[in-house]
Formats: structure tokens, C-alpha cells, sequence
């Protein structure tokens, strides 16, 4: 064998071998895309099922507290707790085997959804009771319904519940959820489930009164600094004057206690800020 029909087998080989490799990397199965939850009947859900071609089985009725509606021919069949899907196909499955439909399309569609709700109380636009149309509704999808945070509302939520029999209680930053680390999604973004209460607490104020423009309480950002309470309130009149200022902030025991600050200083939540009059 020539050097020159070694180097072509060699060559022929070599490509082959890429190739195999390339038919099994397009051959390889590609991950499942992940499928959104579906939405569980609840006790007071107003559904509407229709049975292709059989307009006697339509039926518009609620889900009992038991879970339970009343269908033609089937009587009470158990529907709480299973997804759209599911439903249907247990009710297709009654008529089938039951051979009262041989070949049953069933269609479920939710009128009204009252079986999964949760509360939005507090510093909102429009608190109340909302539904929980999707399995994947998140914290500020809930929000968003409500209208959002009012004006007077804080950045502190405060979510409350039930996951696995216990209780949970779960403080919230509003502003951690939409932060840069957003790669994962936004895992503060937690998942909404029947029966949660979501509140929303005032903004912290701070009160400022003396020689200032405008004097009276003003919502506390964070980490506000006593000048930056003092341009808040307009600045200082012409009687005013930096020197001195007291700051009153009341203490654990809850005494109010007087500290002077500098004006770099942090205030804090409740604190009142006094200018005083300049003497010269």
C-alpha cells in the first residue's frame, strides 16, 4: 500500500467518524418544553359542559362544597381538585363505558371562577377578593389586579397562607422581585394559591415641622438622609438655619428620645425633624 492510498483511507475514515457523530447529535432527543399547570376546579366554580352533537348532556351548573356536580346520566361526579382536561375526560369516560355516547367530545369551560380565590388588603389601588384563573398565577399578577400599589403603600408586602398543612407567613421586597438577577425568572415571585392574603403596609413617613417650606409628614425612602428630608419639605425659610437640628425618634422602650444628626445622617422610620429659627 502507497503512502498516498494510506492518507485517503486515513482521511475516509476521519470524516465518517464526524459524520456518525453529527447524525447522533440530530438524532438526540431535545428536552420537553416545560407546560404550564392547569387550573383546578373548585368548590363554587360555574362551569359549562357541552357533549358534541348531544345538546341534551349541555349542562351550566357549580361545583358543590363537596367537589361534586350533578351530570345527565351519570349522576355525581367528583370534578374538585382535577384540572380542565382531566375533568372532561372523566366525564367522556362516563359516557363511554357507560355506552351512552360512543365516541363523547366533551368540552368544559369555566363561566366563573369562584373556588380559588385570594385577598389583597391594604395599600392598593382596589383591595378585595380575586380569582385564581391560572395555576401559575405569581404574587404580582395578584397585585396587578388589585391596581397595584397606592401612592400611600410601602415597598413590604406581607403574603399569608397554608403550603403542605402549615402556615406561612412571608415578608416580600417589592423591589428585590424585578432586581437585576433576573437570569432564573424571579424567584421572589412566589406562587399564588386558594385562600393567600396578601397585604400591603403604608409607606414609612418621616415628619419634618419649624423653619421649613413645607412643613408635615413626606414618605421615607430608603436610606434617606436628613438633607434629603429637608428638600422634601421645600428647604429651609430664611429664618431657618442647619444649626441644631433635632431629630425626635422614639426608642425601643418607646420613649422618644432627642439625637442631633448630621445632615449625611440616615433617618429613620416615624422620626420628626425639627428646624429650628436661626437667632442672628
Amino acid at each position: 500500500m502507497t503512502r498516498l492510498t494510506a492518507l485517503l483511507i486515513s482521511t475516509t475514515l476521519a470524516l465518517g467518524a464526524v459524520s456518525a457523530q453529527a447524525q447522533a447529535q440530530t438524532a438526540a432527543p431535545k428536552p420537553a418544553a416545560t407546560v404550564a399547570a392547569e387550573y383546578r376546579l373548585g368548590a363554587g366554580d360555574v362551569i359549562r359542559i357541552v357533549v358534541y352533537q348531544n345538546p341534551d348532556l349541555t349542562l351550566e351548573t357549580r361545583v358543590s362544597e363537596t367537589g361534586v356536580v350533578s351530570f345527565p346520566l351519570l349522576g355525581n361526579v367528583r370534578l374538585g381538585g382535577l384540572g380542565v382536561s382531566a375533568a372532561e375526560k372523566l366525564i367522556a369516560d362516563g359516557l363511554k363505558n357507560g355506552n351512552f355516547v360512543k365516541q363523547p367530545q366533551v368540552t368544559l369551560t369555566l363561566v366563573q371562577v369562584k373556588g380559588n380565590q385570594a385577598s389583597v388588603l391594604g395599600q392598593v389601588n382596589r383591595p378585595g377578593r380575586y380569582p385564581i384563573e391560572t395555576a401559575d398565577m405569581r404574587m404580582t399578577d395578584l397585585l396587578a389586579n388589585a391596581g397595584g400599589v397606592a401612592t400611600t403603600g410601602g415597598d413590604q408586602l406581607v403574603l399569608t397562607g397554608m403550603r403542605n398543612g402549615q402556615p406561612l407567613r412571608l415578608v416580600i421586597d417589592l423591589p428585590s422581585v424585578f432586581g437585576p438577577n433576573t437570569e432564573q425568572g424571579r424567584p421572589n415571585d412566589v406562587l399564588i394559591q386558594n385562600g393567600d392574603v396578601l397585604w400591603v403596609d403604608r409607606a414609612p413617613l418621616v415628619y419634618i415641622y419649624g423653619e421649613v417650606q413645607r412643613p408635615g409628614p413626606t414618605r421615607l425612602e430608603r436610606g434617606m438622609t436628613v438633607m434629603q428630608v429637608l428638600a422634601a419639605g421645600g428647604g429651609l425659610t430664611q429664618r431657618g438655619t442647619e444649626r441644631g437640628i433635632r431629630v425626635h425618634r422614639k426608642g425601643a422602650d418607646g420613649k422618644v428620645q432627642v439625637v442631633q444628626l448630621g445632615m449625611d445622617d440616615s433617618v429613620r422610620d416615624g422620626d420628626v425633624v425639627y428646624v429650628k429659627e436661626s437667632l442672628f
